[in-house]
């Protein structure tokens, strides 16, 4: 049984089509393609779809980005008919519970709250360096970072690092994130970036020269950011260049801040410094430790605070499935095809402008809406609404502290 194939001969009798030559069987996998990914998500939560996203942290990193799909392409039937699906989210959202290294945090969705708890305090040190009268190079230190070794060893304290979002992702070759190299990706929109340290001085006419992080890292030590100068949108940023104007690639010792020595070495700004002008720096500067709470927010995750090492986070999620589905296995709950195809046939009748077909078929696509809705509500209902008469597991009870069940 091949259940893409099912779903393919059902549209092609709702839609009344049965030839390849009125509209192919690629197009009608894309239509598919379009109701399962966009609509069903929008339309219904569904308890099957319901899953657990973990991932490690690393030290000193407190941004991470929701996962992307890679490309997807599909082979049927022929090469004329193949179409690609680019990145797009693998879940949903997150919701509640979230664990860390298996105890519960607090998940938040509301930046005011986030950081009325956590703060992010701009610190600012005023002479870092001083400049010369020229574009640099600069070797600029970050006074209150604590000098960690290299390779890390349980950092106490880090400077917080500059981030891409998946928006910024999105337009990068691969499915690389974060992204590194030896030269600054100039492809990320400037909108995607959240620039986390800044080197600032004043130019002799009063304006301000700045270079920042760029959320991107360098090959083969992705504790060291690449530099650059930020610009207008949407792709203004650029790469630091050297005293001759060339553009330099990156390297552990030029263009790059170190974020767990707060050391910048070789820094080249966009115009040459004032002599006598003092060279600040602005930065977040955070104890690291275990994370006991989590911010989502613009399908990035933000731990508070900063881990020290790997720690295994777990989230609630719902699944966006991935695209194309060209074997049996590719649709992973059978009950769903009818409700797959009416969905699909439901696009091309609204896009092809064939009315009559469409009103005729809604209430049959309802219905199967209904049922398959129905199946998820079943499940849900097994669970008890608690009260505070009627309490879960363990809860409530003498002699237990509510994790585990594990006495006092």
């Amino acid at each position: 049984m091949n259940l893409l194939q099912d779903i393919i001969t059902y549209v092609r009798r709702i839609i009344k089509s049965p030839s390849n030559a009125d509209i192919s069987d690629g197009l009608i996998i894309d239509y598919i393609n379009r109701f399962w990914i966009m609509d069903v998500d929008a339309r219904i939560q569904l308890f099957d779809l319901k899953t657990k996203y973990q991932f490690q942290t690393s030290p000193g990193v407190d941004q991470y980005n929701m996962p992307l799909y890679s490309s997807q392409i599909a082979p049927f039937p022929s090469t004329v008919d193949s179409q690609t699906i680019e990145k797009f989210p693998v879940y949903q959202g997150f919701l509640s519970p979230a664990y860390i290294n298996g105890v519960q945090v607090p998940l938040q969705t509301q930046k005011n709250s986030f950081f009325n708890i956590w703060p992010n305090v701009v610190q600012n040190s005023f002479t870092n360096a001083v400049g010369d009268g020229t574009t640099g190079p600069y070797t600029i230190n970050i006074p209150l970072a604590p000098g960690n070794s290299t390779p890390l060893i349980n950092p106490v304290n880090a400077i917080l690092r500059g981030h891409v979002d998946i928006t910024g992702l999105m337009g990068v070759t691969g499915n690389q994130d974060p992204i590194t190299g030896v030269e600054l990706n100039l492809t990320v929109p400037t909108t995607s970036v959240y620039s986390a340290v800044y080197f600032t001085a004043t130019n002799s006419d009063g304006s301000n020269i700045v270079v920042c992080d760029s959320g991107q890292f360098l090959t083969g030590n992705m504790n060291y950011g690449l530099l650059m100068t930020p610009g207008a949108a949407p792709r203004g940023n650029a790469t630091l260049v050297n005293g001759g104007g060339l553009i330099n690639t990156y390297a552990t010792t030029q263009n790059t801040i170190n974020y767990f020595t707060g050391v910048a070495t070789n820094v080249y700004f966009p115009t040459a410094i004032p002599a006598g002008v003092p060279i600040g720096a602005q930065y977040y500067y955070f104890q690291t430790g275990l994370p006991r709470s989590i911010l989502y927010y613009n399908n990035i995750i933000t731990l508070r605070s900063p881990p020290d090492r790997q720690y295994l986070v777990e989230l609630d999620a719902y699944l966006s499935p991935a695209a194309f589905l060209n074997t049996e296995g590719a649709i992973p709950f059978g009950y769903m095809a009818e409700y797959i195809a009416r969905g699909a046939a439901r696009k091309i009748l609204s896009d092809t402008g064939d009315v009559e077909q469409f009103n005729f078929y809604e209430p049959l696509f309802q219905e199967q809406e209904l049922r398959v809705w129905k199946r998820s509500q079943r499940q849900w209902t097994n669970d008890r609404t608690q009260t505070i008469y009627s309490q879960g597991l363990n809860m409530g009870q003498s002699g237990f502290n509510n994790i585990g069940g594990s006495s006092i």
